[in-house]
């Protein structure tokens, strides 16, 4: 971080502080109006002995180490009735707001929240282990939240105001950041952060889970390193990207990969990847690189695979083209409910693209270029899976035939929560067999007798 951010952070937190839940045990309730008057004396008191100059030349680690022992001085000379717990809260809670992003910190540091959902500065969830939860962290006002989201905006060159009320962007770490301020969000700004692993999940993590089963994982491989394209359909939050990562990491070193992305998500281990990421317009309405772009251009890089984040637009109809002119084994990722709405969707997406075309040429062009379409599906319990592993067989007549190769079937939510079912195998051998053969991958006949309760 530069120390001309760190200076502007840093006068920017004038008058902020926030209050956490109250600690367990003694000392003064941190929800108190005496803690929130002590807060807000100590975080100015600490703002007017920095010298601003010298903080602009500053490294955080060595200005927030000088702050940590100003403030203990502080408060030790005012005798306050605190616990060590409390003391070391206070500590972060007026450090966070005055070189982090304030409440939003407390949260960044839990491994386990996914995703964090703000409407208002007075209510924010996160999401653990499939399941949304309420949490105690509260911003003083909206324009508290206002000055976090213009601190996470500004580091990516980004704004949000009045005149452009909506912003989308990528975090530090990773995470993809969304807000939308009012006059558009009525109740105050309304913030969604969608959290990546800094450690990728692989093919047996989501095997141990409970999402795919060993056997239907197995033939998934074989699709990979047999370059079939694959299509990945769920909704928000059904772990698309998680399987896309999983099934990259089946592509063979050797191959060169170019991933296309709106936001930087995918965690690729291969060697020979260039990843590229659209651009959205600048302040002045200019210099915008979109996905349809990004695809034509890479089909100029010499990619032996391209993964593309999110089919949404027009970009459908330049995938399919290079699915169909040489480039297999590309893999993507499509919201919908089903597999036979993925479907219609390349439909509708491709019409966007090519509005000239005939609805029979665009159906003949989905069927050519795609071999599978994979259903991801959040259950009620927070789990997510594999609905449907589906094969597109071609045309007959006017419309795109498939079949499903294996289903996820509920039975019952158990007393639990838990939702119990079963994979199973619809035992129907796919046509695509003949080309995991052609490279030396068979298929066992009882594979397609397989079931699995869970």
């Amino acid at each position: 971080m530069g120390g001309s951010r760190l200076l502007d952070r840093v006068k920017g937190a004038q008058g902020r502080y926030r209050t956490g839940a109250a600690p367990s045990g003694g000392g003064m309730a941190q929800n108190s109006e005496e803690f929130k008057r002590i807060t807000h004396e100590l975080h100015n008191e600490l703002l007017e002995s920095l010298d601003f100059e010298q903080v602009s030349n500053t490294a955080r680690e060595e200005l927030q180490a000088r702050l940590r022992v100003t403030l203990a001085e502080r408060i030790e000379s005012r005798q306050l009735p605190l616990n060590r717990m409390e003391r070391e809260r206070l500590a972060d809670d007026i450090l966070d707001n005055i070189l982090g992003l304030g409440p939003l910190e407390q949260i960044l540091r839990d491994p386990e929240v996914s995703d964090i959902m703000i409407n208002g500065p007075s209510v924010v969830f996160v999401e653990r282990k499939g399941k949304l939860v309420k949490t105690n962290i509260q911003f003083n006002d909206n324009d508290h939240l206002k000055q976090i989201i213009d601190r996470i905006v500004a580091a990516v060159g980004r704004r949000v105001d009045e005149t452009m009320p909506m912003v989308d962007a990528r975090m530090a770490d990773g995470s993809r950041f969304n807000a939308i301020i009012p006059p558009l969000a009525l109740d105050g700004a309304a913030v969604s952060i969608r959290r990546f692993g800094t450690v990728p999940i692989a093919a047996d993590d989501l095997v141990a889970l409970g999402s795919v089963p060993r056997p239907i994982m197995e033939v998934l491989r074989g699709a990979v390193r047999s370059k079939l394209n694959i299509i990945i359909s769920g909704g928000t939050g059904s772990g698309k990207t998680t399987l896309l990562n999983v099934l990259s990491s089946f592509i063979p070193d050797g191959e060169r990969i170019i991933t296309i992305e709106d936001s930087a998500e995918l965690q690729l281990q291969q060697d020979h990847v260039v990843r590229l990421e659209t651009r959205p317009a600048n302040l002045e309405g200019k210099g915008e690189v979109n996905q349809r772009e990004l695809v034509k251009n890479c089909l100029r890089m010499r990619p032996d695979r391209i993964i593309l984040g999110e089919i949404r637009g027009a970009e459908a109809i330049d995938m399919l083209t290079a699915m169909n002119t040489g480039h297999d084994g590309s893999l993507a990722t499509v919201h919908s409910n089903n597999t036979r709405d993925a479907l219609a969707r390349f439909e509708t997406m491709v019409g966007i693209g090519m509005p000239n075309m005939s609805d029979k040429s665009i159906r003949e062009t989905i069927a050519r270029a795609l071999d599978i379409v994979i259903q991801l599906d959040r259950l009620p319990d927070g789990t997510r899976r594999i609905m449907a592993v589906t094969e597109v067989t071609g045309m007959e007549g006017p419309v795109i035939t498939s079949q499903d190769i294996f289903v996820f079937q509920q039975s019952t939510i158990d007393e639990n929560g838990k939702v119990r079912g079963k994979f199973k195998a619809t035992g129907v051998r796919p046509r695509f067999a003949s080309k995991l053969a052609a490279n030396g991958i068979r298929l066992a006949p009882e594979l397609f007798r397989f079931q699995m309760e869970v």
